[in-house]
């Protein structure tokens, strides 16, 4: 696969999330798929995942803000969007509508073997997300260091 498919290939991928249509992945993705952050092994496991997301986060989407490949690995900051607006499953526990909007942003690096997205590993801004939604709040001491504007 050239940089360009393999970088193809992601945009098709970020354009089924944004879709919500997690019966595209099957095209996309190789069974055995991998996220190491989330440590979902099989596409199944991860397609679960991603609708537990969209029922919290109806109006989810992805936008790419930089798309880089090298190799078999393909890089893409986003930025992501969405309401909480519907029950969410977290660790576990279901979490009730809160209302809330969130922006955040995410690096991943999805690898790509014969055309098909085999692994995912990623880096976003996890503590923003939770204290937008309401899960965590700061300190006294952390509202001086960080007010909001």
């Amino acid at each position: 696969m050239t940089l360009e498919e393999n970088k193809a290939i992601i945009r098709s991928l970020i354009d089924a999330f944004n879709k919500h249509n997690v019966t595209l992945l099957d095209d996309l993705m190789a069974p055995d798929f991998f996220d190491n952050n989330l440590q979902l092994r099989g596409l199944d496991n991860f397609k679960k995942f991603e609708t537990m997301f969209i029922k919290g986060f109806p109006d989810y989407s992805e936008t790419i803000e930089n798309i880089i490949a090298e190799g078999d690995k393909v890089c893409v900051y986003l930025k992501v969007t969405g309401t909480h607006t519907g029950d969410w499953n977290l660790f576990g526990t279901t979490l009730p509508p809160t209302g809330k909007k969130i922006t955040y942003s995410v690096i991943n690096i999805w690898r790509i073997v014969d055309g098909k997205v085999t692994e995912r590993k990623s880096v976003r801004d996890m503590l923003d997300f939770l204290k937008k939604i309401g899960l965590i709040e700061y300190t006294e001491k952390g509202k001086k260091l960080f007010p909001e504007g």
